[in-house]
């Protein structure tokens, strides 16, 4: 059975609470608990988050970016830059705030799973297919992985 993770806006948008109880071939993103805990509401949530962490670590199912996916993810924002400045005819149109930093997170996410040959489950399918094209990994539409 394949590897899969969620992206963190599954584990938002689902309110997947219970990350303690995954399956067995699920792989958590150390970019996706990141994100989580920078976000959480307080600070008993903020805790939850970093013991998550530490429990799928201990585990051997924390996906940690490497030295070559840091690399392999800056070529890919560069790349997608280039291709909004093309678009623009030359002009790199502003990004709403937050944006571009969303978007270099996923694409940690979807360059760290490729090294287990992860499939990445994600409610953000357009940015997660303009990364893939760069990247040899596989995505999921959360609908169509919460169907089976």
């Amino acid at each position: 059975m394949p590897y899969f993770t969620y992206d963190t806006s599954v584990i938002i948008s689902r309110k997947i609470l219970a990350l303690h109880e995954m399956p067995k071939n699920f792989l958590m993103s150390a970019v996706v608990l990141m994100e989580l805990t920078a976000s959480a509401k307080d600070e008993s949530r903020r805790k939850f988050y970093e013991r998550a962490f530490q429990q799928f670590q201990q585990n051997d199912m924390l996906i940690v970016p490497s030295a070559e996916d840091w690399l392999l993810a800056s070529k890919i924002i560069f790349l997608l830059t280039e291709g909004r400045r093309r678009e623009g005819g030359g002009k790199l149109k502003r990004l709403p705030p937050g944006a571009s930093q969303r978007l270099a997170l996923d694409v940690l996410i979807l360059v760290s799973a490729r090294m287990w040959r992860e499939q990445v489950v994600t409610e953000n399918w357009a940015d997660f297919k303009a990364i893939q094209r760069y990247c040899n990994a596989t995505i999921i539409k959360a609908g169509q992985f919460f169907k089976w």
